[in-house]
């Protein structure tokens, strides 16, 4: 009787559990490349565009708040971009996505994707 009770409690839960995690990297690729095969036709895909795009734009402020969680920590950063904002268009994102071997991919959610684009993109100085 009493997990009757908790269950519903429990359950409200779940969406901010699930929201904090991100996506698959290789999902990411996989759903984003369908979406371009679409061509103009796509933007009749609002819903996936919106998702797709709110999972690159957490992933990005993951990684971002990360990278600045390692220097605060005295740790080398894996990517050292420059202060000003670094605009990348999709086509770069999904080569730079797609240069990741389909198997870590796999193995990888969009943070640790981003984390590697940008350290590809933005290396430190050694």
């Amino acid at each position: 009787m009493r997990i009757v009770r908790v269950l519903p409690m429990m359950l409200l839960f779940v969406p901010a559990i699930a929201a904090a995690q991100t996506m698959n990297a290789e999902t990411f690729y996989q759903r984003s490349n369908k979406l371009m095969a679409k061509g103009p036709l796509a933007l009749f895909s609002r819903g996936e565009i919106k998702l797709l795009m709110g999972e690159a734009e957490r992933s990005i402020l993951a990684a971002r708040t990360r990278r600045l969680a390692e220097v605060a920590a005295g740790k080398p950063p894996r990517s050292c971009p420059p202060p000003s904002r670094q605009p990348m268009d999709s086509s770069e994102f999904m080569k730079r996505l797609g240069a990741i071997p389909a198997a870590e991919r796999s193995r990888i959610d969009m943070t640790e994707a981003m984390t590697r684009i940008t350290a590809a993109r933005f290396p430190c100085p050694r």
